[in-house]
């Protein structure tokens, strides 16, 4: 039985965007010899202080088995640090190395470039249109939280 719904389209189409922007990201990524997912963690610990592992993975939608491991992977690498929190006993902090601080301030913009030239025929109305819609959308999910 077929089932027909006019918001199946929508859906389709934000999947099929979602998949071919991480195809697009991971290719330059692998480059810098780099996993999406370590570059999230890379990306989001830049230019702060560190972050206990259930903020950063809040802020970067990795479940928190994978995030474990690819948070092992980058101290294996020497560009993390856990760190024991000042504040909380039961919890840790993960922070950037000196030399994670070093690859962050070289992967970060060579990577948004590299994003930027997707959208180059875009005009800021284009992006202030898509933001509403998704921003939109996003409201019709309210189990997923309200951050942005």
């Amino acid at each position: 039985m077929a089932i027909s719904k006019p918001f199946l389209p929508a859906i389709r189409e934000l999947v099929r965007t979602y998949q071919a922007f991480e195809i697009h990201s991971a290719r330059h990524l692998r480059t810098l010899n780099l996993t999406l997912s370590q570059f999230d963690i890379i990306a989001t610990l830049g230019n702060t202080d560190g972050m206990s592992f259930k903020r950063l993975g809040e802020k970067t939608l990795i479940t928190k088995g994978t995030l474990t491991g690819v948070v092992d992977r980058l101290t294996d690498k020497g560009l993390v640090r856990r760190m024991a929190s000042s504040t909380d006993a039961r919890s840790q902090i993960v922070q950037l190395t000196p030399a994670g601080e070093v690859l962050f301030n070289q992967v970060f913009p060579a990577h948004v470039a590299y994003i930027e030239q997707a959208f180059a025929g875009f005009q800021q109305s284009d992006f202030d249109r898509i933001e509403r819609a998704l921003h939109d959308l996003h409201r019709a999910f309210p189990s997923l939280g309200s951050e942005p």
